[in-house]
């Protein structure tokens, strides 16, 4: 006896005989690509040769309708399949993610013309009589009014046209930011969210404890875009290019990228959250403003030091790029941490000269220029300027943002950088740029009052006000990242002897800038006893390394470093002299120079 698994089936008579009934063949959807192509009705109805009815045509209208339906319903559970199960499956190294071309198909009528990158029109400041004018001429889409401009409105396949790379490389404080790389060369897009619809997050997303980043309106994001314009011409700030809206649904290679970005941070943080809703969520009514920018580099917390000349020129590079910043447009970043700063190999390095003049050997004192390094300073969205263009008889508008809005910035712990957001609120607290090991300002439970009374004044606390100290702070940051960084995040030899003599090396070297910059230190760390003078702004740290020798005066006016190609540094004490700060220095005693290199303890300037 064999042995049935399952249950019988129960059938009626009348479903047993419906069975048997010969089944009409079933209408394949037709795949051509036009409409024209799809119904094609005689403008002369009801001839003899081509009878048409109504019925006929309202079915034909039903199965166009129900194909595009089935494809769409197809891509959208692909890619949403591809977000959660499957890793990506056309990926290069350093998570880039290549543009397949699809299976060609002839539009209609293409609306936009995909924007060829790094050149592209500048609507607020187009170049006259240049390619982009062209470009710009031959744009026939829509346009979205986004203040007193119209921008126009693309799609992700016109940013990212097939065959272009596109790599996610950061997350800035409300933006995300994405590398394409053509034939052409190299742009960064910033990616902000405009209010606008996404998918909701589906389950695995919400166990995966995904925080969306809010869209944020047009007023919150003018003000950086005005900061990017009033600092496209200093050297070390990144080029402004153009922006664009761009509306609708993600290609695969965005999905691929933002994934991979996020298992790179989960392996360096198993606690760092998701904040940015993934590209397989964007709806066709999703907006998002585009900043493209100038190719900066690589961020400074991924870039592999290799060499302590490559420390010196980070540092000077930084300080010197704000000091201009300064002077230009009362700058401050307020932000400027190690994924804010990106490094750049501009041109090959050279070795320090040779001083033959004496005994002994020696080298130049100069520490800057060596490395062929470039710095670029990213991200100005919690950054502080004055309109330059203002006569010296108007009070300046001025561009800052209010951080007493959102109070968790100053009582966060999660990274390094935190502790300089409180020290800078501290500093507008208690008029001290010292607080000694002790300062009860770092504590996080002290910042729970928003516009807490300045001591100094007894009047709120103001960010609109400039307080150039803030931009000492973070070059404070910059200075201790560097020093650890050297050391503790190097490449060594998979030898444990070869590793201790290669990090032996790399101690001794970094060992020796620190006793180089000991004194430059003492003024500058934050929390040096209240009796060391501190530095002021930017500009007295620049100061200090060119009295020092480690700056010469004609590197801040050469090879485009002075700005508008006039010979002139945009550092006004550089082109008056030091004179005027104590004479040519004959007859000086040993203390006097030494006060006269002696930084100021506090210098604001209210606007």
């Amino acid at each position: 006896m064999v042995r049935k698994y399952g249950k019988p089936v129960k059938k009626t008579t009348a479903e047993l005989l419906f069975a048997e009934l010969p089944k009409s063949p079933l209408k394949k959807p037709e795949t051509v690509a036009t409409t024209t192509e799809r119904i094609k009705i005689s403008t002369k109805a009801g001839t003899k040769e081509n009878p048409i009815c109504v019925d006929e045509i309202e079915q034909r209208l039903k199965d166009i309708v129900i194909a595009d339906s089935e494809a769409e319903t197809e891509s959208e559970k692909e890619v949403e399949k591809e977000d959660v199960d499957s890793p990506p499956s056309s990926l290069r190294k350093g998570g880039e993610a290549i543009i397949t071309p699809p299976t060609p198909i002839e539009p209609e009528s293409p609306k936009t013309k995909p924007i060829s990158h790094p050149v592209s029109p500048l609507p607020s400041t187009p170049n006259k009589g240049g390619p982009r004018d062209e470009l710009e001429e031959d744009y026939q889409g829509d346009e979205y009014s986004y203040g007193d401009e119209s921008l126009r409105i693309l799609t992700w396949d016109d940013v990212c046209p097939p065959g272009d790379t596109i790599q996610k490389i950061a997350e800035a404080s409300y933006a995300e930011v994405y590398r394409i790389t053509n034939d052409r060369g190299t742009s960064i897009i910033k990616v902000i969210r405009l209010p606008s619809p996404i998918k909701p997050q589906t389950k695995a997303q919400q166990k995966s404890g995904l925080v969306d980043e809010e869209p944020h309106p047009e007023e919150s994001l003018t003000g950086e875009l005005q900061i990017s314009e009033w600092l496209a011409d200093v050297p070390g700030f990144v080029i402004y290019k153009e922006r664009y809206v761009v509306q609708g649904k993600a290609p695969k290679a965005l999905l691929e990228t933002h994934q991979l970005f996020h298992r790179r941070m989960k392996r360096q943080d198993p606690d760092r959250l998701q904040f940015y809703p993934s590209p397989s969520r964007y709806l066709d009514e999703t907006k998002f403003l585009v900043v493209e920018l100038g190719d900066a580099g690589t961020a400074l917390e991924d870039f592999a030091l290799d060499d302590v000349d490559q420390v010196w020129d980070i540092f000077l590079h930084t300080a010197i790029a704000l000091a201009r910043a300064e002077e230009l447009v009362q700058f401050e970043h307020r932000d400027l941490h190690e994924g804010n700063l990106c490094i750049r190999k501009a041109r090959p390095p050279k070795p320090r000269p040779i001083l033959n003049n004496s005994e002994t050997p020696q080298q130049d004192h100069c520490r800057f220029g060596y490395s062929g390094l470039e710095i670029t300073i990213l991200d100005y969205g919690l950054s502080r300027a004055s309109d330059p263009y203002t006569d010296e008889q108007t009070e300046p508008p001025t561009i800052f943002a209010d951080l007493e809005t959102d109070l968790a910035l100053f009582t966060s712990t999660h990274a390094a950088q935190c502790t300089i957001y409180r020290q800078m609120r501290s500093y507008l607290l208690s008029g001290q740029s010292r607080g000694g090991r002790k300062d009860p300002f770092l504590n996080p439970a002290l910042h729970q009052t928003p516009y807490d009374l300045d001591m100094t004044t007894l009047k709120p606390i103001s960010w609109k006000n400039h307080h150039p100290y803030t931009n000492v702070l973070w070059l404070s940051y910059i200075y201790t990242f560097l020093t650890e960084h050297f050391v503790n995040y190097a490449v060594y030899p998979s030898g444990k002897v070869a590793a201790l003599a290669a990090r032996k090396e790399r101690e001794e070297m970094i060992g020796g800038f620190k006793r180089e910059t000991r004194e430059m230190w003492m003024h500058l760390d934050p929390m040096a006893p209240r009796k060391i003078l501190a530095f002021g702004c930017a500009v007295d740290v620049v100061r200090f390394a060119v009295e020092a020798g480690w700056v010469r005066q004609e590197q801040l006016v050469e090879d485009g470093l002075g700005g508008e190609g006039e010979g002139r540094s945009m550092l006004s004490f550089v082109d008056d002299g030091f004179e005027r700060e104590g004479g040519d220095g004959e007859g000086e005693e040993e203390g006097e120079a030494q006060l006269r290199r002696s930084p100021r303890r506090k210098t604001t300037v209210s606007s």
